[in-house]
């Protein structure tokens, strides 16, 4: 089930809310996990009871950790919530790539590959496996007291509106709302909250998923019959897809969490509008940034060591962002080159590219992502090679795919709202629209664009078979 569905829209969402705001308040944890938990099986019934077992073992690792007084039995309790955690998400996301170029391997040495069943990929699972890898970090390091009842510990892993997509909510920044929101149960929250969401659904719906559809063609031509402006067209298409589609998400989780009475965290801040790669990561998927930060980057030394081996740190953990994206050689390279370009933002390329100004960084930095968004987009490297190639081929190939005034036109809108928050003070006038509490004028114009743009966005679904949802791959 996903947000930008008719199913989700018009009987799980108000059916949820219906009931969450008329229960007492002490059942309200548990009916959001119970809902979730309905919400997730939906999507992946063969999953739950896994999920649900690796969660029930976790938390009370967990706590027995905790209760411990010994600094050895801690450290040792803490490696086996991480060895499990770490362990279900290699064997599910990574066990397929890992089997298939051994037998590539094998194959290249003249021997038989050896039989494999392919295993599932439980939805969600990149997302969830790190907010539980931040509990037991957390309680270890004293951040913060664990979770009395193994309910709530369930509830944040598997609350619906972030589950499958995010943000990622290290368990430090919710856990007091977990067991007391009431100083964001308001009326300004939930109208805000409902605002925010519609703001998310239509990103997703009016904008990634029209760009989508014409993007899924492009990148399914052979390349040598994909002319340069063409190439051109379909990276730069992709780019506002995978930003309104999941940016979109991460408003949605925003704004539903708001309606219940949680403050999450934000995940986007205009990320095109960065100056260099370095910013581009501070600004996009900003709760993986400073996942990756926190619990990794700074554990392998951070800023506090020579720079041969910051270098290698900053490599290592893109290396990984990579990978965590998905399990193909693609996203390693991918996140090699987005380390690449970190790394040569510390050693001289932002003092060099300085000078030239803001706008001409903005495109530096915005042509930058273009090339790493092939290497993400393709289904292979080899793909992803021979369409960068295409894009600055320039040798006249024409192509019969023809693309329709509403593509233009959203491709249009959507580099407008890409890029206009480098002008003036748009960027904390947009930021101060969804968060800040209005006048009851002002309220009630917003409530009435969001029904308007509901309906729009709900006629769009239900008139549209294409309604994709890039992150399930991840």
């Amino acid at each position: 089930m996903v947000f930008s569905s008719n199913l989700f829209l018009l009987y799980f969402l108000p059916s949820f809310l219906i009931v969450y705001y008329i229960i007492p308040r002490k059942l309200k944890n548990l009916f959001t996990l119970l809902a979730s938990i309905f919400f997730y099986a939906w999507g992946a019934p063969d999953f739950i009871f896994i999920v649900l077992a690796a969660i029930i073992i976790d938390f009370y690792i967990v706590d027995i950790m905790h209760k411990s007084t010994l600094l050895k039995a801690k450290r040792i309790l803490l490696g086996i919530s991480v060895l499990i955690n770490i362990g279900l998400l290699a064997y599910f996301k990574y066990a397929n790539f890992l089997v298939e170029n051994f037998n590539e391997i094998l194959s290249l040495l003249g021997y038989e590959p050896i039989n494999w069943a392919s295993v599932a990929l439980p939805i969600g699972i990149s997302f969830f496996t790190f907010q539980k890898l931040t509990y037991s970090v957390d309680v270890y390091r004293k951040v913060h007291t664990p979770l009395k009842r193994v309910t709530d510990y369930a509830m944040y892993i598997l609350m619906f509106p972030q589950l499958i997509a995010g943000p990622i909510i290290r368990f430090n920044e919710i856990a007091d709302q977990i067991e007391n929101r009431r100083a964001f149960e308001t009326i300004d929250a939930k109208l805000l909250g409902f605002f925010r969401f519609v703001v998310g659904l239509s990103k997703k719906v009016l904008i990634a998923n029209v760009l989508g559809e014409q993007v899924d063609k492009i990148f399914s031509m052979t390349p040598i019959d994909i002319s340069t402006p063409l190439a051109w067209i379909g990276v730069v298409a992709y780019s506002f897809q995978i930003y309104y589609d999941f940016s979109g998400y991460s408003d949605m989780a925003i704004g539903i969490g708001k309606m219940i009475g949680f403050k999450f965290p934000e995940n986007f801040n205009n990320p095109y509008i960065s100056l260099n790669i370095t910013e581009f990561w501070r600004r996009w998927h900003m709760t993986l940034g400073r996942w990756m930060r926190d619990y990794l980057y700074i554990p392998l030394g951070g800023n506090k060591v020579s720079k041969p081996r910051l270098y290698f740190n900053l490599w290592v953990v893109f290396l990984i962002s990579g990978l965590w994206h998905g399990a193909a050689w693609n996203f390693v390279v991918w996140g090699a080159f987005h380390g690449f370009f970190l790394i040569a933002d510390r050693m001289f390329l932002i003092k060099l590219t300085k000078p030239l100004g803001k706008f001409t960084n903005i495109i530096l930095t915005y042509f930058i992502t273009l090339i790493g968004w092939v290497l993400f987009r393709a289904d292979t490297l080899g793909y992803a090679f021979q369409y960068i190639k295409r894009m600055f081929a320039f040798d006249g190939v024409k192509t019969s795919l023809w693309l329709d005034a509403k593509f233009n036109t959203i491709l249009v809108i959507g580099a407008i709202f890409a890029f206009i928050a480098a002008f003036g003070k748009i960027e904390s006038w947009w930021m101060n629209v969804l968060n800040k509490p209005k006048s009851n004028t002002i309220t009630i114009l917003l409530i009435f664009v969001s029904v308007i743009f509901t309906m729009i966005c709900i006629g769009a679904i239900t008139s549209s078979s294409f309604n994709p949802f890039i992150y399930f791959r991840f």
